[in-house]
């Protein structure tokens, strides 16, 4: 008899502390959706700051801002971590056209890709030859390739689920393009704009000249989808067709800047850390509102939906929010490395940078031991429509703070239409649905509480 009792004692104690996990997530969840502020932050955020290119006076004006506004929110403590980035300006907008015949043109939409150098003064008109792929490049030789531009033209996979995969299949034309074609003694390059949807924005994003020395590089430039497949037809009717382009970017010495950090301490172990964020700079050319305006806002409201609903970790939660993830990674490189100074435990990291769509659950870096635990959380998230737990990849930002024992995980929301506005002029407030901006708080906000109740797994 006594053994029963021992039994259902246990039973009622660990069903209550399910339950009560349950009830909080579900606080959680109702606070976000009734009474959240990650919709008014980005409003603020996108429409009264705007683009936030590391370095510019936008990427400021969105550190005191932030700033200012956690330090409404009652934290135990609100700072800013100084940290070196780089400066890099559009200039002028970008012009550009196709000329078929003499005085016969078609004006074509593009715009710089971030870090290159400016078209000589004048712009650069010549032959193009069209590749699909860094092996049809060497293929082609110098001798083919030298005095033209170089148009990258391999679409992102369609038939692919998993846009990231079909973004990660295409995206090295963009970054080191200019780079490879240099080598040929091409002038210049196009590249397609990595998205699958068919439309006249052109997608800017970071590239790279490696060690090329700055006599030796290019300019380089995203052309959009309906115009690449314009000049890809083109070019299948006549080889003689030329390309102009002109673009006024320039590369200036580095700057200074902050990572914004708001920190609640933990009540039991105040020495071991749990991170959520996304990064506060953005490209120029919209406003930054899915990339990544709403990791940012989501990660902000985490914090204030602990206090709004009372939950008081055990844990030290802080949000950064990271500088110059798009062109360097010097705000995630920096917060990492004065971690490890100070001998900081960071037992979970989770980002946000997928956009502000429909959550649809988390990718995990982590042990297997850990990882099983989460998936025994996957019932609480079920009434939410919360289902994708996977191992895999986590985000840029919170990826310095990996070890053998911590988690680390991303946000991921559906991701189709996440490349219509990536890094496009499109990426803008309107775009972002309020609802699934909120919806998306929750779900971090419940992650974050799950590890900091039950810790991991040892």
């Amino acid at each position: 008899m006594r053994y029963i009792i021992l039994f259902l004692s246990l039973f009622l104690v660990l069903n209550t502390t399910a339950q009560t996990d349950a009830e909080v997530i579900k606080n959680l969840y109702k606070t976000s959706l009734t009474n959240g502020n990650s919709y008014q932050w980005l409003d603020h955020l996108s429409n009264q700051i705007g683009g936030r290119l590391s370095g510019s006076l936008n990427a400021e004006k969105a550190v005191e801002y932030t700033k200012e506004e956690l330090e409404k929110l009652g934290l135990d403590k609100v700072w800013l971590q100084p940290v070196m980035v780089p400066k890099w300006v559009r200039g002028a907008p970008e012009f550009a056209f196709i000329e078929s015949a003499f005085g016969a043109t078609t004006n074509v939409n593009i715009c710089a890709l971030g870090g290159s150098i400016a078209t000589p003064f004048g712009g650069i008109k010549a032959h193009v030859v069209e590749v699909k792929s860094m092996d049809e490049l060497e293929a082609l030789g110098k001798e083919n390739i030298e005095g033209k531009i170089v148009f990258f033209n391999k679409p992102m996979q369609a038939d692919l689920i998993q846009t990231f995969e079909a973004y990660g299949g295409c995206v090295n034309q963009r970054y080191s393009g200019a780079m490879e074609a240099a080598k040929y003694g091409a002038v210049g390059v196009l590249v397609r704009s990595l998205s699958l949807r068919q439309d006249n924005f052109p997608h800017t994003g970071s590239m790279t000249y490696g060690n090329l020395p700055l006599s030796k590089r290019i300019p380089s430039a995203a052309i959009s989808t309906n115009d690449a497949n314009t000049l890809s037809s083109m070019l299948a009717l006549n080889k003689d067709i030329k390309f102009y382009f002109s673009q006024t970017c320039k590369q200036l010495n580095d700057v200074q800047s902050y990572n914004v950090i708001g920190e609640i301490k933990g009540s039991q172990f105040p020495n071991e850390y749990i991170v959520v964020g996304g990064h506060l700079d953005s490209w120029d050319l919209g406003d930054g509102a899915h990339d990544d305006g709403a990791g940012v806002v989501q990660s902000m409201e985490v914090l204030r939906l602990f206090k709004e609903t009372g939950i008081k970790p055990k844990r030290s939660i802080r949000v950064v929010l990271f500088m110059n993830e798009e062109n360097g990674l010097r705000g995630a490189t920096k917060y990492a490395e004065v971690a490890k100074q100070k001998g900081e435990t960071h037992i979970f990291s989770l980002e946000s940078d997928a956009g502000g769509f429909t959550p649809r659950g988390f990718s995990f870096d982590c042990n297997d031991a850990n990882f099983n635990q989460v998936l025994g959380w996957k019932e609480l998230f079920k009434p939410y429509l919360i289902h994708y737990f996977e191992k895999g990849g986590s985000g840029a930002d919170v990826g310095p703070l990996k070890t053998d024992t911590n988690v680390l995980a991303g946000l991921r929301p559906d991701s189709q239409r996440y490349f219509d506005y990536h890094h496009a002029a499109n990426d803008t407030f309107d775009a972002v649905n309020k609802r699934e901006l909120e919806l998306g708080a929750a779900t971090m906000a419940s992650l974050v509480y799950l590890f900091d109740t039950y810790g991991l797994v040892k």
